[in-house]
């Protein structure tokens, strides 16, 4: 089992709107980096840290996992979809999804801050300065010391 981090913006698509549809594909992924552990790394029963981006304060919110491995973004082939990408054909795709479902929220959301103030999270991806990728590998050790700084998940 790999342990991943997705940046949402709330707005856009919140853990909450995530538990209310049971399960989504994480579309609109247009960084190639991203786009590539999308394709390559991703496996089912991988665990994600789900974190709420250009919020007030950004924080991680709760628990997802992944469900369906990488496949073919159905976006980028739709003209009337805003992710739409002309040079992107079904016979060579250019980006890719996974679907995932929740798993729970935390029991607090822990800010961004609060994350980076943690010495047990030294050299997690998120707290570095420039990391903007929406998609990044968490280590086990930084994923768990994060559920545990969230108070664990909710119950109820």
């Amino acid at each position: 089992m790999r342990y991943w981090l997705m940046k949402s913006e709330p707005d856009e698509y919140s853990y909450d709107d995530l538990v209310a549809d049971g399960r989504t594909h994480w579309d609109g992924v247009r960084n190639y980096q991203a786009r590539n552990m999308l394709r390559d790394d991703f496996a089912v029963g991988d665990r994600v840290l789900y974190y709420h981006s250009r919020s007030k304060p950004p924080h991680v919110v709760g628990v997802a996992e992944v469900v369906r491995a990488g496949y073919p973004d159905p976006t980028q082939f739709d003209p009337e979809e805003k992710y739409f990408d002309p040079k992107a054909t079904p016979d060579e795709p250019r980006w890719y999804v996974v679907d995932i479902t929740p798993v729970g929220k935390l029991a607090r959301a822990v800010p961004l801050a609060e994350l980076k103030q943690s010495p047990a999270l030294e050299g997690m991806l998120v707290i570095k300065r420039g990391m903007r990728l929406s998609v990044q590998p968490v280590d086990e050790a930084h994923f768990e010391a994060v559920v545990e700084m969230g108070g664990g998940l909710a119950t109820g």
